[in-house]
């Protein structure tokens, strides 16, 4: 780790992405206590809405900033560096502003038409902040992961996230309503104070940083119009994918409804289905995503540097540590929820009804995370168009796939689990056919084989264990489990090829 920057940075954001990480995840249990399975599953559907305008506002930016945040600072260009994140924030917060107003004012269209819901009217009026916040807060983490400052920001989320949770409880203790879309209305409120807070405490830090910079007013920089290019040639093809891939994503969750409709169920009933499936077991199932993307988000840069130096080799080895790290994470979540799924139901959400919804959704784990990993690679290697075209076909398999399998009633909302296998595949396969045209990774077909028989037989062995003993599964010995297995997938990934 002393050797490898980059693993080291991986360690410090990855152990301050598990602390907000389970800290989000105790705001999502609080909300689906307070809220309810139906309330879940209105405040999940105004959610793509708010990563839809997030998308369109600023989707790429953090990518970019820190690519060029990487080059400029390498080389000492500080008065570039400055220049470009001031450009950049003044253009950002003009168009941000301007999509705020825009959704403010048409939220109750929004609501009626898009959503079907005029409950949502409200939460999606209030998220506008949040979104225009976000905006400027990711030009500031794009500089701080492209100067290797991590650790002021890190504890700053982790801050953030901690205040999201006072602040919803402190408004929900004011208010003291059981009106639900004013429930739901208050949980956006807090995550716009919440993103407010993390703003403020970005920029402060921002300017203690700058300020130590050397002054050197005769060195000439680029003009702001170059800055602001160089920033956009390569955000702008990542904005298009996020906000086509967030039509998509809205446009699936949108269709989920109705096609359960279709199944047999009535509306209330396929909300609730939807908020245990989206609003809990994938929660759940994210955690060890938190890792996956730590990584995915230094390896934009690191790639950049990598293969600017012409280290191609160190580039592809790079690119297999972190798939396998990622496969095996997935396998290891699959172990772990075919395991104890109910008993994780209730230890979390106190629900005796998740155990399928959380069985069904690992299944595809291993290959989903792997999947998630190939936005980050594909970015390092400067392939943006690819992302967008490769992103378009896995969006539209995964809609086609969701309007087909949730409207079958013996199926239902278990269509989420064979939409996210079926396109995790392909844009698992598709993906590291181009990353394979520029580096020759040469991944381990038997690795792969090997790992999963494995983990099979962890199944099994652990499985036969708890029959045999007749152990009690409470929260202790769930938890002890969970941390077993993780344990043992740790010692696994010393083998194998990289």
């Amino acid at each position: 780790m002393k050797q490898d920057n980059f693993f080291r940075n991986s360690f410090l954001l990855t152990a301050s992405n598990i602390a907000t990480g389970i800290l989000g995840f105790i705001f999502s249990i609080y909300l689906s206590k307070v809220l309810g399975a139906e309330g879940m599953g209105l405040y999940n559907l105004v959610l793509p809405i708010y990563h839809l305008v997030i998308c369109l506002m600023t989707s790429g930016i953090v990518a970019a900033i820190s690519k060029v945040a990487a080059v400029y600072h390498n080389s000492g260009e500080h008065e570039n560096l400055t220049k470009t994140i001031k450009t950049v924030s003044v253009f950002n917060i003009i168009w941000a502003i301007i999509i705020g107003i825009f959704v403010f004012f048409f939220a109750p269209i929004i609501a009626k038409f898009g959503v079907h819901d005029i409950r949502t009217i409200n939460a999606i009026r209030v998220a506008c902040p949040a979104m225009v916040f976000i905006s400027l807060s990711n030009i500031l983490k794009g500089y701080f992961l492209g100067t290797s400052k991590i650790k002021i920001p890190a504890l700053i989320d982790i801050f953030e996230k901690a205040m999201r949770l006072v602040t919803i409880f402190l408004l929900l203790y004011t208010f003291k309503t059981n009106n639900l879309a004013m429930l739901v209305t208050l949980a956006y409120v807090s995550l716009a104070i919440g993103e407010l807070q993390s703003l403020i405490f970005l920029f402060f830090y921002y300017k203690k940083c700058t300020n130590k910079l050397p002054y050197r007013p005769n060195i000439k920089t680029e003009s702001r119009m170059q800055l602001l290019f160089n920033v956009l040639v390569i955000s702008f093809p990542l904005c298009v994918n996020g906000f086509l891939n967030g039509i998509f994503s809205t446009l699936s969750t949108w269709v989920v409804p109705r096609r359960l409709m279709v199944a047999g169920f009535d509306y209330n009933q396929a909300l609730g289905m939807i908020g245990k499936y989206t609003g809990m077991a994938m929660t759940l199932i994210g955690i060890p995503l938190i890792v996956v993307g730590t990584i995915n988000t230094l390896l934009i840069p690191d790639l950049s540097q990598t293969l600017s130096q012409g280290r191609n080799y160190d580039a592809a080895m790079r690119i297999r540590k972190v798939l396998k790290i990622a496969f095996l994470l997935g396998l290891a979540t699959t172990v772990i929820c075919n395991l104890v799924p109910q008993n994780l139901g209730e230890i979390f959400y106190s629900r005796n009804d998740l155990g399928g919804y959380i069985k069904m959704a690992s299944l595809s784990a291993p290959i989903y995370f792997s999947s998630v990993t190939m936005f980050g690679i594909l970015n390092g290697l400067n392939k943006q168009g690819i992302i967008v075209r490769n992103s378009l076909i896995v969006a539209s398999i995964e809609l086609i796939s969701l309007f087909i399998f949730t409207s079958i009633p013996q199926i239902n909302v278990y269509g989420f689990s064979i939409t996210l296998f079926i396109s995790s595949i392909v844009c698992l396969t598709i993906n590291l056919y181009e990353v394979d045209k520029c580096l020759k990774i040469n991944i381990s077909i038997v690795d792969v084989i090997i790992f999963t028989l494995i983990s099979i037989l962890i199944y099994l062995l652990i499985n036969l264990f708890i029959n045999i003993t007749k152990i009690t599964l409470n929260t202790f010995t769930t938890l002890s489990i969970v941390a077993i297995v993780f344990a043992i997938y740790t010692y696994l990934s010393k083998f194998g090829s990289d």
